[in-house]
């Protein structure tokens, strides 16, 4: 799963939301700094993350891409699948995504000195390009797509996935919002879990 789904994921607890947020800018057991809640963030995403790679809607949603896109087919599917719960956001939360984006956005800003350079540097790029947002329409994506296939130096071709989004999109909606249900169950249970310990 892309950034999205990784703070909607984190239900509106703060350092639960750092956590999950850096996270993938902390290599091993370098979160130690952190404060136990930030650390349960980073384990909230790493089981996010275990669980995704393993679940076999995933899978066959990289299947679909996997001939063109070869082991970048998951990079797009985490893309594909912010767009989809962008795109379907109501079904989700009561708070337009205008008003979440933004408050994610004033948050991560005033805190952003605290956090690993390479978080700091996406969260000026998330605001300057208002990404959480701009995730439910394809112009977004494709502004995406493009900046990913530009740091694998256009090896990665993902700039062309919009067009298998076009092609495919009715059929990968179904998958993200099957595999979806399952994630908010599972993710549920592990913060639980995480918070009570």
């Amino acid at each position: 799963m892309n950034f999205l789904a990784h703070l909607y994921l984190s239900q509106n607890n703060k350092n639960i939301m750092i956590g999950n947020f850096i996270a993938d800018h902390i290599r091993g057991n370098n979160y130690e700094s952190f404060s136990k809640e930030i650390q349960q963030g980073i384990f909230l995403h790493r089981e996010i993350d275990t669980f995704t790679d393993a679940h076999p809607i995933v899978r066959k949603s990289k299947r679909r891409l996997h001939e063109r896109y070869r082991h970048y087919d998951g990079v797009i599917i985490d893309i594909f699948y912010d767009y989809f719960l962008a795109k379907n956001w109501t079904n989700y939360s009561a708070t337009p995504l205008d008003i979440y984006a933004n408050s994610v956005y004033t948050f991560f800003d005033k805190i952003s000195a605290s956090l690993p350079l390479k978080s700091q540097n996406f969260i000026k790029y998330m605001i300057e390009y208002n990404i959480l947002y701009n995730y439910q329409f394809k112009e977004g994506i494709q502004k995406v797509l493009n900046g990913m296939n530009q740091r694998t130096k256009g090896k990665s071709q993902m700039n062309l996935a919009i067009e298998d989004l076009n092609q495919l999109e009715n059929e990968l909606e179904e998958d993200f919002t099957l595999f979806f249900k399952d994630l908010m169950e599972i993710s549920n249970t592990k913060l639980n879990e995480l918070i009570a310990t």
